[in-house]
């Protein structure tokens, strides 16, 4: 069950909906009860998926006329279990159930300097920031990096605004960011702000640590699709309560738990919080820890998981066979089956 009871939950509708990028839509929600979103809040609302309202999180990228109207951008993702694809189809006039804005990565004013990174649709946690820095006169820099210009969101706005203050880095041009050198340009005065893919904020992490500056200045926001293995189908055992389960590729684990019956502790549903943490009997296959709750000591024993984000990938024998070409379907591709214990 959710432990969430700070969110109040309300009518919205949607007055604006267009594609900013390749694969992203630009939704403009009015809601009911108008609340002035903070950089770095977020709006959750449910979305049907086979016929049951499901939670869903997005950063509102702009908050205009003091919370009147507040835009997300929703990244369209084919191999989910239909939530954002749902979202792609809203036109104006749609209705949907909000959430008030909620906050859970804040933007602390009054540091020397800023330094703002974000990786892909990342760049929808971080946009706000931006704009308010820019309109306080902080001294700010904001990095934008992605595979290709076309899939990166307001990329040109974001250009016109900032000037010299935004680096962008495109892969697909090699400008590919490097994070060594991003970190080697900071300082102790600096406050980093980011989002991304999981394998960027690990890098940026390490280095960070490396260079030993203040954790706590070292802030992020995470999405749970993010992780070191594509999504695939496993199989979940709770031996206690003798319940065997599969999650499909675009099904997390919390959900596919709370479908089979299981009564499940989760509040933030980004691999934050730590409440949805279980803890593994036995594993056949790999923990994909999606999370950012664990320490690298801690994701590295996997002994616990975070079920609202973290998956597990196929044994790394059959990984190998698929990589040296076998074919899955003779029998060297076996399904990952993990045991865990809840409660």
């Amino acid at each position: 069950m959710a432990v969430n009871s700070t969110a109040v939950w309300q009518d919205g509708v949607v007055i604006e909906a267009h594609d900013v990028a390749e694969g992203i839509r630009r939704i403009v929600i009015e809601p009911e009860l108008p609340v002035n979103a903070e950089p770095g809040s977020h709006l959750d609302l449910t979305v049907p998926i086979q016929g049951e309202p499901v939670t869903r999180s997005y950063s509102i990228v702009e908050s205009l006329e003091g919370g009147r109207r507040l835009a997300i951008s929703v990244l369209r993702a084919p191999a989910s279990r239909g939530g954002s694809i749902h979202l792609h189809t809203l036109q104006p006039g749609a209705p949907l159930r909000i959430t008030q804005p909620l906050q859970n990565f804040p933007l602390r004013i009054g540091a020397p300097r800023y330094v703002l990174l974000a990786g892909g649709i990342g760049i929808t946690a971080i946009a706000h920031m931006a704009r308010v820095l820019k309109s306080i006169k902080a001294d700010y820099r904001l990095v934008y990096a992605g595979r290709r210009r076309d899939a990166m969101a307001y990329l040109s706005d974001l250009e016109a605004e900032h000037g010299d203050r935004i680096s962008v880095h495109v892969d697909a041009e090699g400008t590919a960011l490097k994070v060594p050198e991003l970190i080697a340009s900071l300082d102790a005065g600096t406050e980093l702000y980011m989002c991304g893919p999981i394998r960027l904020m690990d890098a940026v992490r390490r280095g960070w640590n490396d260079a030993g500056f203040d954790a706590p200045s070292l802030r992020y926001e995470t999405f749970g699709n993010s992780g070191w293995y594509d999504p695939e189908e496993f199989t979940v055992r709770i031996p206690r309560l003798g319940v065997e389960t599969k999650v499909g590729a675009g099904s997390s684990l919390l959900e596919a738990l709370e479908e089979a019956g299981v009564e499940m502790m989760f509040d933030c549903r980004k691999g934050e919080c730590g409440l949805c943490q279980v803890k593994i009997l036995d594993l056949d296959g790999t923990v994909d820890h999606r999370d950012v709750f664990y320490s690298q000591r801690q994701q590295d024993a996997s002994s616990q998981m975070c079920v609202c984000v973290s998956r597990v990938a196929r044994p790394a024998d059959a990984e190998n066979a698929a990589d040296a070409g076998a074919d899955p379907q003779c029998g060297h591709h076996r399904p990952a089956v993990v045991s865990i214990d809840v409660g």
